[in-house]
């Protein structure tokens, strides 16, 4: 059996924390912008650091797992 939580949660997490695509913390003009497709070098490294800290907490605390076969 594969165990496909960590591969779930890292791709759902990359999807929705890409800056600029849904939200962009900190924006060039306020401190979130919603859906403006535009980034920079602080704003990647925010949604780097929330990145990391979400992926830590749902795989080794939380611990998600989705068997298969």
């Amino acid at each position: 059996m594969a165990d496909w939580g960590p591969v779930f949660v890292a791709v759902v997490l990359f999807v929705l924390l890409t800056p600029g695509l849904l939200v962009q913390i900190p924006g060039k003009n306020r401190l979130a912008e919603f859906a403006n497709m535009q980034t920079s070098g602080t704003s990647i490294f925010v949604h780097s650091v929330i990145y990391f800290a979400l992926i830590s907490i749902l795989l080794l605390a939380v611990g998600v797992h989705v068997y298969t076969g």
